[in-house]
């Protein structure tokens, strides 16, 4: 828990002082009573509630300033609360090594399943874009609410060669935050004889994919990471980055315009593509990168080695579209408790001590009374 005014926390000095008077207020209650016979034979005579229910109404009004002084120093606690997230973008690995089957019946055919079953539990306000990278990365499907439209968007995918990770993610943050004006033609493809800008294969001589040769754009404030709460991206894998920019580079141009990025590294150690071009060939999901990725961002990676648990991974996101733990200002909730405690107080006061209330006229019998005088 954090304090916006911590400087304000010095006034629960204040507590022992009240609790001090309390006691004093109590004593000399006592020494007046046996100052004046009359008022201390009228305190015998009168039927009291009994000793703790005197203390219990005070006590409350006790806590209630406790819980005001704290709420003076303005407390921030992490708690959960209903997200606002409006717009989600998938981004998906359609590169052949989704042929796999160490998934049954495939990488890409229950990676269809699960997110066509993760759209479908998503709530309806939230919109949805879908992004698919092989090589190079496209909009399948841009922003839409209609879940029928999203769906066939992913039936229709087609695989291809090599696995851009870094484009895909540029392209769905593109996508999310038109704003920003990201120029994807200059990153994505720098001038050069080739039109990729050096090495083809992705390796470190290649400028669109060196993290020491960025493409010049213009400057733009950083916001804090995971601040942007209008949106956030789902990015699935399940290979090794062979082409397009560093994914660690793109993952950081998204947290500087504060977008989420939850990573999802799908498939086994195992996986291979039988009878491609007449072999077959291991295909190893990148967890390193993926982590990467969703720690720069300030989001989450998840590990799916069956179909299972991509449903379970989607399912976990879909909660995490609906609820989700921020840093939330608790003044006006503690102010409230305070509040409840103040009136409770008042209640208590009001039903024991008129229950207990002996009346004037009871009074007026006994002091008459000649066995009393």
């Amino acid at each position: 828990m954090q304090f916006l005014q911590p400087f304000m926390l010095w006034s629960f000095l204040l507590m022992p002082l009240m609790a001090g008077v309390y006691v004093w207020l109590l004593r000399r209650k006592r020494q007046q009573a046996v100052s004046f016979s009359a008022v201390s034979w009228i305190l015998q005579n009168i039927e009291t509630p009994s000793a703790w229910r005197r203390h219990v109404p005070p006590a409350l009004l006790f806590v209630a300033m406790g819980l005001l002084l704290f709420a003076s120093a303005r407390p921030v606690a992490r708690v959960t609360l209903p997200a606002d997230y409006m717009t989600l973008i998938m981004a998906m690995d359609v590169s052949r090594s989704m042929l796999a089957e160490d998934v049954d019946p495939s990488r890409i055919k229950a990676a269809q399943k699960a997110a066509k079953d993760f759209l479908q539990d998503l709530p309806p306000h939230i919109r949805v874009g879908i992004v698919s990278f092989a090589a190079n990365a496209q909009v399948v499907q841009h922003v839409t609410p209609q879940r029928e439209e999203l769906v066939e968007a992913i039936d229709r995918f087609q695989l291809q060669r090599g696995t851009a990770t870094g484009s895909g993610l540029l392209m769905a943050l593109a996508t999310l935050r038109p704003e920003a004006k990201l120029d994807l033609e200059k990153i994505l493809f720098p001038s050069s004889p080739t039109g990729f800008g050096g090495d083809a294969g992705g390796g470190q001589n290649n400028s669109a994919r060196s993290l020491d040769a960025k493409p010049p754009e213009k400057e733009r404030a950083p916001e804090p990471p995971g601040s942007f709460k209008g949106g956030a991206i789902v990015l699935l894998s399940d290979g090794r980055r062979t082409a397009g920019p560093d994914p660690l580079w793109a993952a950081q141009k998204a947290a500087d315009l504060g977008v989420r990025v939850y990573t999802v590294g799908f498939g086994t150690p195992n996986g291979f593509i039988p009878g491609f071009e007449g072999s077959s060939f291991f295909t190893q999901v990148d967890e390193e990168s993926l982590k990467a990725v969703a720690k720069i961002t300030e989001a989450e990676y998840f590990k799916a080695g069956s179909a299972d648990d991509l449903k379970k991974v989607y399912q976990h996101l879909s909660n995490q579209f609906t609820l989700e733990k921020r840093d939330t200002e608790i003044t006006a909730l503690l102010s409230g408790a305070a509040l409840l405690m103040v009136v409770l107080a008042l209640v208590l006061s009001a039903i024991w001590f008129r229950m207990g209330d002996p009346g004037p006229m009871k009074i007026f019998r006994h002091a008459q009374s000649p066995n009393k005088a």
